[in-house]
């Protein structure tokens, strides 16, 4: 299965005192580039969520953004730790004792300290834990997504090398038609010019040209990248740079037969082979 690199996903757990929720989206990029929006409580949480992401995804720009919203009238009620405070003081005066110098605490330096102020909010490991589990959720509705969109580009790939395939199968047994054709022409203005076309070197030339403008190794190859990509559309993975380069040659080709187009017919061939491959190329761009 292929993967779009484009994608929207959401997840939410509400809380006693609020509702927690993760958001991810992404577009296309050459590589994998996150952008993580967290809340300060969360910040430590960093590590984790890029080695959550990077061990699943691959490419794509993502936008990870984490929220805590507070439910309307939650008051969280704030509480001393007199039991720690009482500690303090004790040490305090301890440390007088030893240096009769040393000031007393200040009420400030006392409210600071990390556990003197308790509140009934959820603890902070609690909350972190909790995020992890939503991003998970997040992360494997995301990734359904994305192969929903993938399976949508690999059927629109497919159907455009169908109409290769259909577009080489229609000229293919008509090229030995149209070189003979033109071959007759420009006999005949030989024959025009000179008054005959029997000569050893017009023989040669028309030899020579005709082995120029034969495009039968033009079209075996575009028939070869043509079932490679079908093989890349069905084994999946990441498949979305192995596409690309097989653009590529597939318009060089493309661009080769072109070159060798002896009618019109055949620059018509041409130039349908190179839109199908542009329009494949561009869906190609968002495929993971």
């Amino acid at each position: 299965m292929i993967y779009s690199m484009t994608g929207y996903a959401s997840s939410q757990r509400e809380l006693s005192l609020g509702v927690l929720s993760v958001e991810l989206r992404a577009v296309n990029h050459r590589f994998l580039d996150l952008s993580l929006r967290l809340p300060e409580e969360f910040r430590a949480l960093e590590g984790a969520i890029r080695e959550k992401l990077t061990g699943r995804l691959n490419r794509g720009k993502l936008e990870c953004r984490l929220n805590f919203n507070a439910k309307d009238g939650a008051n969280t009620q704030l509480r001393l730790n007199n039991a720690l405070v009482a500690e303090l003081l004790r040490l305090a005066d301890q440390v007088k004792e030893h240096q009769a110098t040393a000031g007393d605490l200040r009420m400030g330096e006392i409210l600071r300290w990390p556990g003197v102020i308790e509140s009934d909010a959820l603890p902070t490991e609690v909350l972190q834990a909790t995020a992890l589990e939503i991003l998970d959720v997040a992360l494997d509705d995301f990734l359904a997504s994305r192969a929903r969109e993938g399976e949508k580009l690999g059927a629109i790939l497919l159907a455009r090398a169908d109409e290769m395939e259909q577009i080489l199968a229609e000229i293919k047994p008509r090229l030995p038609q149209i070189i003979e054709e033109y071959e007759a022409k420009l006999t005949q203005r030989f024959v025009d010019a000179i008054g005959t076309a029997d000569d050893d070197r017009i023989r040669q030339e028309m030899v020579m040209f005709a082995q120029k403008v034969d495009v039968q190794e033009e079209v075996d190859r575009l028939a070869t990248h043509i079932a490679e990509l079908r093989r890349i559309v069905k084994t999946g993975g990441n498949a979305g740079k192995r596409l690309d380069f097989l653009m590529q040659e597939l318009n060089r080709e493309a661009n080769t037969f072109g070159s060798k187009s002896i009618s019109v017919d055949t620059t018509k061939v041409a130039m349908a082979l190179k839109v199908l491959i542009e329009q494949m190329r561009e869906q190609i761009q968002n495929i993971e």
